[in-house]
């Protein structure tokens, strides 16, 4: 799927875009409070434009993106400028050495992967510390209008439900993710910045509901469940 910098950007210009974008912050910044800032190598797949890498560079991360579009490499270097690295690579066949970064993020990326799977355990592969997976929920008010229409990008996408990325994760990373949550309950016409529809689609609440769905597994005193996940990390404790 090719992507448009500026109509991505765009989007996030309008009212539904720019509540959107908000409460994917917040998601995010929930997500990673409980991960160390200074001197943590964090890398983003598929990173897009930079909107979010630059929103983990602001919270105190070392960043590096990849995305597999040379024109959406070209926007986020215009962003990041000497911020961080980015790489024109493919998610599912990292150029990286196994434990090259502490945490990666995989934000809005395996909806658009022919190969999700690979692309799981690719970040794991390289990750240290933990993973992010954010996604579109397939079980949202917001797949029943804009996941299903083949025209549309997001109707061209792979929306996940919870149940099914939890066993993708539990299958590709070797570990359960403990700590899911999600944003956006309502449909698009309460994504507005008025009370209390923003109150409403800014709570973090279970994973199930939200139309962006938020899953973290942190590697750190837990036992890996597949024997590929244990040889890897173990292999980099050597």
């Amino acid at each position: 799927m090719t992507w448009d910098p500026e109509k991505y950007e765009q989007w996030f210009t309008t009212t539904a875009g720019a509540v959107a974008l908000d409460c994917e912050r917040r998601l995010l910044d929930f997500m990673v409070a409980g991960w160390p800032r200074r001197g943590t190598r964090l890398l983003e797949i598929g990173c897009g434009t930079g909107l979010f890498l630059e929103s983990l560079w602001q919270k105190g991360f070392n960043v590096t993106g990849v995305d597999r579009s040379l024109s959406m490499v070209e926007a986020a270097r215009k962003r990041m400028g000497k911020r961080a690295e980015i790489e024109t690579a493919n998610g599912e066949c990292l150029p990286f050495r196994a434990g090259k970064f502490d945490f990666v993020i995989l934000w809005t990326v395996l909806e658009f992967s022919s190969d999700p799977a690979a692309m799981l355990r690719e970040a794991t592969r390289v990750a240290e510390q933990g993973v992010l997976i954010g996604f579109l929920n397939r079980w949202s008010l917001y797949y029943l209008s804009n996941g299903r229409n083949p025209q549309k990008s997001l109707g061209r996408a792979h929306w996940f439900s919870w149940p099914e990325m939890r066993r993708l994760i539990k299958v590709n990373v070797g570990r359960p993710a403990e700590h899911a949550f999600s944003v956006l309950p309502g449909p698009v016409s309460s994504w507005k910045k008025s009370m209390p529809f923003r109150l409403l689609n800014s709570r973090c609440i279970p994973p199930w509901f939200g139309a962006f769905t938020a899953a973290r597994v942190d590697f750190k005193d837990q036992t890996p469940l597949t024997p590929i996940a244990s040889w890897t990390h173990g292999s980099q404790a050597g």
